[in-house]
């Protein structure tokens, strides 16, 4: 696969403050990427960056090889999608679509009108009568019908009730299966998009502390639960990322793919091993608590 983005040391800060720092990775055409990390991590500033929308204070950034500043002709190929998206207080829904459709060259008016009906987008309404839902929706619409090959969520979909949601995915993935393009999905509802993620970055703090492919990340760690001197004793050498006691009972989380020699001796020690889904171990790794990062970025 080609790639569509490159990402060299960046750095971005505001006065002393490091918002992204030290930032490398590369990302490849028409592949679904997720962007994971907690609020204030710095996902939305790394977003705008490759948008455009901000600009490194040092660092690479190339976007189908050219530098994405003042360069309309890489910029007409992103689709960039927030969460607090703005629209002009006198348009309606369809002024909205009308606009976007100008926007990207890729637009297609059939599926757009086709998501309005699946949403049910009230077309002459304007944007400061929608409700929560309605105006994440707008950004869905937006974003799947653009079918621009750089295709960016910012959770614009947190307004969405669980159905919608479903209705979502359901709608990104068979879009996407039949005109394929690179997805960016940045949100906080990791368990939701896991199965429509094949590759996870991580952020925390600035810096980016996961770079993998997700199958990988999906068996990339497990818990250990039991009487808490027995758990000591099995994750002793290993890298623990999470403990939590209760009574006298410990669960442990290990940084480590399990194997039948770990089930085993956890067999017979009475222990009860558990994987540990996606949005479990982002949790774990961003709490702070862990020297996790060198083993797994890259």
């Amino acid at each position: 696969m080609s790639k569509v983005i490159e990402v060299r040391q960046l750095d971005k800060s505001y006065g002393e403050f490091k918002a992204i720092e030290d930032i490398n990775f590369t990302i490849e055409e028409n592949k679904i990427y997720g962007l994971l990390g907690r609020n204030g991590a710095g996902k939305t500033t790394l977003m705008k960056l490759l948008t455009a929308q901000e600009f490194p204070t040092s660092g690479e950034i190339n976007v189908f090889g050219e530098n994405p500043e003042e360069n309309r002709r890489v910029l007409s190929q992103i689709c960039f999608i927030k969460e607090s998206q703005k629209y002009p207080d006198n348009f309606t829904v369809n002024d909205i679509l009308q606009v976007s459709k100008s926007l990207f060259p890729n637009w297609n008016e059939d599926f757009a009108y086709s998501l309005v009906n699946d949403f049910n987008l009230p077309l002459k309404r304007k944007p400061k009568k929608l409700s929560r839902g309605m105006h994440s929706a707008v950004g869905v619409v937006i974003g799947l019908a653009s079918r621009a090959p750089i295709t960016i969520f910012d959770e614009p979909y947190l307004g969405l009730d669980a159905v919608s949601r479903g209705l979502f995915y359901d709608k990104l993935m068979e879009d996407y299966s039949e005109y394929p393009r690179t997805i960016i999905l940045s949100t906080h509802l990791i368990d939701e998009v896991s199965n429509l993620l094949e590759h996870i970055f991580v952020i925390d703090k600035g810096r980016l502390i996961i770079n993998d492919e997700a199958e990988i990340l999906r068996g990339i760690a497990y818990t250990v639960t039991g009487q808490a001197a027995k758990v000591e004793a099995f994750v002793k050498n290993k890298e623990v990322i999470h403990r939590e006691p209760f009574g006298g009972l410990l669960s442990a989380t290990v940084m480590q793919n399990r194997n039948s020699m770990d089930l085993n001796q956890a067999e017979a020690s009475g222990l009860e091993i558990t994987p540990v889904s996606l949005q479990q171990l982002v949790v774990h790794l961003t709490k702070g608590k862990s020297t996790h990062e060198g083993a797994i970025a890259k």
